[in-house]
């Protein structure tokens, strides 16, 4: 039995080469469970990290394109520009926003259950 980068080997006896990979174990915390490791474990946590980004992403493009348009001090190009820059802003709210209910309405819809568990981790 060797450990090697936190993966437990268990070598074959006399009889055969076979050979047992066990992956690390975490019991309690942690972003990812890994006690049951399915799809499910690995995008639920990182979805809410992903609209967290959108989030405050959005958050930023609507502050610098108000920025921008405040300070354009008459010049269409920046106006416009800033305008420019809160569209797309919205636009991507919107994306994400769509998104997110289309999938949990599909899985309403077509008996996934494990759609609204992957949300909500």
């Amino acid at each position: 039995m060797n450990t090697i980068l936190a993966q437990l080997i268990i070598g074959g006896d006399k009889n055969g080469p076979a050979i047992d990979i066990q992956g690390p174990e975490q019991t309690e915390g942690g972003l990812i469970d890994l006690s049951n490791p399915n799809i499910g474990a690995i995008i639920g946590p990182a979805l809410t990290l992903v609209f967290a980004a959108a989030g405050i992403g959005l958050l930023l493009m609507i502050i610098s394109s108000g920025f921008s348009l405040m300070t354009s001090a008459g010049d269409p190009k920046k106006a416009a520009a800033g305008k420019s820059r809160l569209t797309n802003a919205i636009i991507g709210f919107i994306l994400i926003f769509a998104a997110y209910w289309i999938v949990q309405i599909l899985g309403v819809i077509l008996g996934w259950e494990s759609i609204g568990t992957i949300f909500n981790q």
